[in-house]
């Protein structure tokens, strides 16, 4: 299992950035927002740019906004594994995913807890990951949503039923306790559980 850590929670982003670069962990979790798509917003983009001079770790970018092609070419210029966007955004989806493939980082789409599995079909093709959101998104400290396991293996069977090798990532209310519903995922994102803790490396060993 991969890990991605968000540091939405954090109180003090430069400091965790840091120790969590000291962790094996594989991923740093940047959640964007932009007050439209979702009602919170996030640090501007003048200040996130700064992320990797705390941290050598590759980022999972998380769009949670309405207009993707707009933070695209912003977030590309920082040291991304993966952006990832809302198939909610319903416009101009498959020119955004190929924008994140011009820029050669692997893309994504993430799916809220009420949206049909059936709307990632259209776009399968292009996709590197898929993040299945076990929260609403744009508030970290959710619980974890107990029916996120049933779409975590709807999106898996989808997968295989077309035989793509696409991860699936899975974001919101993950901890110790909530991990064995994950099971059927690549990939998991924490925030809270990790940010918070005294041992960051403990934490995310908990999770593997």
């Amino acid at each position: 299992m991969k890990v991605s850590a968000s540091f939405l929670s954090s109180h003090n982003i430069p400091n965790d950035l840091i120790r969590l670069d000291h962790t094996d962990l594989d991923f740093i979790h940047v959640d964007v927002m932009d007050g439209k798509f979702v009602s919170n917003k996030t640090l501007p983009f003048r200040e996130m740019r700064h992320i990797s001079d705390y941290t050598s770790k590759r980022l999972d970018v998380h769009l949670m906004v309405a207009n993707p092609s707009k933070y695209i070419p912003l977030y590309a210029e920082l040291n991304c594994e993966y952006i990832t966007f809302h198939v909610e955004v319903l416009e101009n989806i498959e020119e955004d995913l190929k924008l994140i493939h011009d820029y050669s980082i692997k893309c994504g789409l993430a799916i809220k807890p009420d949206t049909k599995v059936s709307s990632l079909i259209p776009y399968l093709p292009y996709l590197d990951l898929i993040l299945v959101m076990s929260v609403e998104p744009g508030e970290g400290g959710q619980e974890f949503i107990s029916s996120s396991k049933d779409k975590i293996r709807e999106v898996r069977d989808l997968i295989d039923s077309y035989h793509l090798n696409i991860l699936i990532n899975v974001d919101g209310g993950v901890n110790d306790k909530t991990i064995s519903m994950c099971r059927d995922s690549d990939m998991v994102v924490a925030g809270s559980y990790i940010i918070r803790g005294d041992d960051f490396q403990e934490k995310i060993s908990s999770l593997r």
